[in-house]
């Protein structure tokens, strides 16, 4: 079962790729669709068994074989010996798609300084270690194209205040290392997704679910995104046609931080999901068939 990618055949021939948090989710898809684009994908992660499995499911579809990674990106040293395993198994890194992350759900007043400082860790500090490597070890010799991925906190992160706060860091790191390391030929870009109705969601706990199945109601275009469209979007920041494009965000989030709450949204059901992954597989409770009006 192929990848039902937008983008030519080929696209990422002779490209090595790496992508963090690549085995679940957004980075599980992304993974699939570069590595259906003839991209050598190194799938990076803390659990050994999920990035076995995606680089498995990966040789199934035909893909270009994907080597695994098991790292915390936490941990400075890991994340050195990890890019250069990477940069030993593959020669070189062209790309890096800095996926990995997590939260949890919880008012600011209830968070404790161990709380804030593993999730910071996560989502700010994990990328910017991954991101320096991959620069200092590989791509400031020939060039290369990072995406960070963050969120939307655009206008606040109500019960994800310390995600919220390392999301807002990692863009302005993008748009940092954006101009300290154009002289290398590196562009560096971030993708915001908004809610999408991925793996990831069913971590959260039970009695979240029923407010998380009903965000669509929060969104302009009436649903939640896919994985694909998200992949479709960090595939097109790594591709030459963005090659004029860095220190930028593209959000991909239904335009749900533009709406506002003194204007109801029209219902609607004009907006139809883009599924490029055949393996996608939303929580049943976010699968467009079970909402509720």
């Amino acid at each position: 079962m192929a990848y039902d990618s937008i983008f030519r055949p080929g696209l990422f021939a002779g490209r090595h790729i790496a992508v963090t948090g690549g085995g679940s989710g957004i980075g599980r898809c992304t993974a699939h669709e570069l590595a259906a684009l003839g991209a050598r994908v190194a799938l990076v992660g803390r659990r050994s068994e999920k990035l076995a499995a995606v680089a498995a499911e990966i040789a199934a579809a035909g893909g270009a074989p994907a080597t695994t990674h098991p790292c915390d990106i936490r941990v400075e040293e890991e994340v050195q010996r990890t890019v250069a395993a990477i940069i030993e198994a593959h020669g070189r890194i062209d790309g890096l798609v800095n996926n990995a992350g997590g939260q949890f759900a919880a008012p600011l007043k209830d968070i404790s300084q161990k709380g804030w400082e593993t999730v910071v860790r996560n989502n700010l500090t994990g990328g910017f270690l991954m991101a320096r490597e991959c620069f200092v070890q590989s791509m400031e010799e020939h060039g290369g194209a990072i995406v960070n991925i963050i969120a939307d906190m655009w206008m606040s992160m109500p019960s994800m205040g310390h995600s919220g706060a390392a999301r807002a860091g990692m863009l302005n790191f993008t748009m940092t290392a954006a101009v300290e390391w154009a002289y290398a030929g590196v562009r560096v870009n971030a993708v915001a997704p908004g809610w999408i109705a991925s793996s990831g969601m069913a971590t959260y706990p039970v009695d979240q679910r029923p407010r998380i199945a009903g965000l669509w109601r929060h969104v302009p275009l009436k649903r939640l995104g896919t994985e694909s469209e998200v992949s479709a979007a960090i595939v097109f920041l790594l591709s030459d046609a963005a090659g004029f494009i860095s220190g930028s965000c593209l959000r991909v989030d239904g335009a749900a931080p533009n709406a506002k709450t003194d204007r109801p949204l029209p219902d609607h059901d004009r907006s139809e999901p883009y599924y490029g992954f055949p393996l996608e597989s939303p929580p049943e409770f976010l699968r467009r068939e079970n909402r509720g009006s």
